[in-house]
């Protein structure tokens, strides 16, 4: 039985979506008089993708006045030609929600399959790796790009600034003298119920800050992983430790081979679009 996730987008998100292109209606269709005429709306992948963003494409229809339904969920492998969502209703309302759905899904399944090729590469260094998405997204657009890391099959690094302890050295400049140890023991007395993260710069620091339950690396080559791996592992430390910096599908099998367990990536937020193929029909 296939499992359709809700929109992440309420209505009135994606009437906002649709105020953008259709502010004053759709001229071209109107001027031409075919806006009552019955017809019907497929999307088909044109690219191999991991399918994201259908919910809500066929929500955008919905609220257009067409009959919409998903024929494969977000999170699905779709080869090309794959159909993936089809409307039914007159063609003034599968002319306003065409575009918009449209790039939606294509911009949605360009970060999921990126995700999930990150995914697949880490796991082929260790079949325990995490791949977790940064929050870098485009302003505006953070619940669709968790769903889109999520349907590939990564995780969130952090949503926002309110659920995690990420101690930066820029947090770390106003701490003044205070030991690791104290101010990694303060933030447990704080926030019991959280893991503490930090991250690091330099082998020496990973050392200094070994008590804290995520040690991030920014920026280590994959043999500076696996050396502050093994350092942590002769010291006892039971921190994960994270690479996090530059990670992507041609690297994240050698991040995991050196011992990161989970690997933060800004990439899927950068990918390409995949392509989404529409046809139109006559009903």
């Amino acid at each position: 039985m296939i499992d359709f996730q809700p929109p992440v987008l309420g209505d009135h998100e994606l009437h906002h979506l649709l105020g953008e292109d259709v502010a004053f209606g759709d001229l071209t269709t109107e001027s031409l008089g075919m806006a009552t005429r019955p017809g019907r709306i497929r999307f088909f992948a044109r690219d191999p993708m991991v399918v994201c963003g259908v919910e809500e494409a066929v929500r955008l229809f919905q609220l257009c006045g067409a009959h919409a339904q998903a024929v494969v969920p977000s999170g699905s492998e779709a080869p090309p030609e794959t159909l993936l969502l089809e409307a039914d209703g007159p063609a003034g309302a599968l002319h306003r929600g065409w575009k918009v759905a449209q790039t939606l899904m294509e911009w949605c399944s360009g970060i999921a399959t990126s995700a999930a090729g990150i995914v697949a590469a880490a796991r082929r260094g260790h079949p325990d790796a995490l791949v977790a998405g940064t929050r870098k997204n485009v302003p505006g657009t953070r619940r669709l790009s968790v769903k889109a890391f999520r349907s590939g099959g990564a995780v969130m690094h952090r949503t926002g600034l309110s659920e995690t302890l990420l101690v930066f050295a820029e947090h770390r400049l106003f701490l003044g003298q205070e030991p690791p140890a104290e101010t990694i023991a303060r933030l447990r007395r704080q926030c019991p119920e959280k893991r503490v993260v930090v991250e690091v710069a330099t082998p020496e620091e990973a050392l200094a800050w070994a008590a804290a339950d995520v040690l991030q690396l920014e920026k280590f080559a994959p043999a500076a992983v696996a050396e502050v791996a093994a350092e942590l592992a002769a010291l006892g430390s039971p921190a994960v430790v994270a690479a996090a910096g530059g990670i992507n599908a041609r690297n994240a099998e050698d991040y995991a081979r050196a011992g990161a367990r989970l690997l933060v990536t800004t990439a899927p937020h950068l990918a390409p679009p995949r392509d989404v193929q529409v046809r139109f029909l006559l009903r």
